[in-house]
């Protein structure tokens, strides 16, 4: 019986998931940023006006935001130390590197997407598309670098 409630609720949580994505999918709607009394608030018009690198997709624009606001990420695994085994991004030393997860329309898991911050707080952000094959890197507008 037990087993049974674990099913259900682990089917809601993914339900709602699946419902966010797709509104977070959404090109009119700007995800939603965590206050820290823990409420969602709407992001400024002034963060709405930001202007970000052509080559980046539009999933990234919410991961960006809640890099600068320290969460909440979607994935357990974001905010993670990325650790460079592949050797693509300027050697630095073990927990320099972290790694979050872009969103990929119609994946069924994580997908190949990732942002690569560099420091604490960021100070160097990468881009890859492909799964740590290749990175761009970027510059980060002002008004999300500031935590």
């Amino acid at each position: 019986m037990r087993r049974r409630h674990l099913g259900l609720l682990a089917a809601i949580v993914l339900i709602g998931l699946w419902l966010w994505t797709k509104r977070s999918d959404n090109g009119d709607l700007q995800p939603p940023v965590a206050t820290p009394a823990g409420q969602v608030a709407a992001p400024s018009p002034a963060a709405a006006a930001v202007q970000y690198p052509d080559f980046l997709p539009r999933e990234a624009h919410g991961v960006l935001a809640r890099i600068a606001q320290g969460g909440p990420y979607a994935h357990r695994q974001d905010g993670s130390v990325f650790q460079n085994r592949e050797q693509r991004l300027p050697a630095q030393p073990r927990g320099y590197y972290h790694e979050y997860t872009v969103e990929t329309p119609g994946s069924d898991d994580r997908g190949a997407r990732r942002i690569i911050t560099g420091g604490d707080p960021p100070v160097e952000y990468w881009y890859t598309q492909d799964h740590y094959r290749s990175f761009r890197r970027f510059e980060l507008p002002a008004l999300e670098a500031r935590r």
